[in-house]
């Protein structure tokens, strides 16, 4: 009997290891395949333009300038507007959406974005900027702001795109 107590199971078949093996690789497996045909959706660019909101002819855009860089790490090009931002109204403003309209030579638009506008926060030793909920624009102030996008087409014609105040938060 107490040879018994001290005795191993049986050892089990290799075979019948790898079954349940098998069976939880193909079940992951299966859920991945899912997740990657199911999980991606395309997110659709706008194709019209937006309505002004109501709130934007309280906050005229002016001191307009493009930039560009070339990144040899991420392989694109950015391009920059900055300008300023008046508050001329009388809410708190905690944010802005700003939708840009890039044209051809041609005059058709190649590039329809709405984007948030940023505020710059430093500019040494290089440019930061911050959302304008972390600073909002107060009634009678102005702010230098800075939009920025990536891989625009090779047809824009290199012209300074319409911007439009398409969305305000305010307070």
């Amino acid at each position: 009997m107490a040879d018994a107590l001290f005795t191993p199971p049986p050892a089990e078949s290799r075979s019948s290891m790898r079954l349940p093996l098998l069976v939880g690789g193909g079940v992951v497996l299966l859920v991945v395949v899912l997740l990657l045909v199911f999980g991606h959706h395309k997110v659709e660019a706008p194709t019209t333009v937006a309505p002004l909101d109501a709130y934007a002819t309280s906050l005229p855009l002016s001191s307009i300038e493009m930039s560009e860089a070339t990144s040899p790490f991420a392989g694109g090009r950015s391009t920059y507007i900055d300008g300023k931002v008046t508050n001329n109204g009388d809410k708190t403003v905690t944010g802005i959406s700003v939708q840009t309209i890039f044209k051809a030579d041609d005059g058709q638009t190649v590039s329809l974005q709405t984007v948030p506008l940023t505020l710059i926060r430093t500019r040494e030793p290089y440019v930061d900027t911050q959302p304008v909920s972390i600073a909002p624009v107060a009634p009678g102030a102005s702010a230098e702001f800075r939009l920025i996008f990536e891989g625009l087409p090779q047809s824009w014609n290199q012209k300074q795109p319409e911007l439009r105040i398409v969305g305000v938060q305010s307070k």
